[in-house]
């Protein structure tokens, strides 16, 4: 997020609650499925916050292909240890399904452990069934 969006402080972490983290468009990826978020009761997905700037969020939303259509942005309620907040995420535009590659999985569980993830999430994470590169 540094190099995506330098003018945006990080503001804090939370939790998704009733939506799981999974994986989509494996076509559509470079190396694989591609994160995304669905509704899923009793689950939660650990996020980190950001106050994004207008000027940030028009290149995060290229560099997640937004604009492109294949992501769209989603207003959630997220529970912080503050209490709860409406954020803004980006939702893969397709079916679910497919493996992510074993970097973008390894990428995506270091991201949640700087973030400060619970260790027993982090695992988990690195515990997912992923593609090797190349494949």
């Amino acid at each position: 997020m540094r190099n995506r969006c330098p003018h945006s402080p990080f503001a804090g972490t939370g939790w998704l609650p009733d939506w799981r983290l999974t994986f989509g468009g494996e076509e559509l990826g470079w190396e694989g499925a591609l994160t995304t978020i669905v509704e899923e009761p009793g689950s939660q997905v650990f996020v980190a916050l950001y106050d994004i700037t207008s000027a940030d969020q028009v290149s995060l939303d290229k560099w997640e292909s937004a604009d492109t259509g294949l992501y769209r942005t989603s207003r959630l309620r997220v529970s912080t240890m503050e209490g709860d907040a409406v954020a803004w995420t980006y939702v893969l535009n397709t079916y679910e399904g497919g493996l992510p590659s074993a970097r973008y999985l390894g990428l995506i569980a270091e991201a949640a452990e700087m973030a400060g993830a619970p260790a027993d999430y982090v695992s988990e994470l690195r515990g997912r069934p992923c593609r090797s590169i190349g494949l």
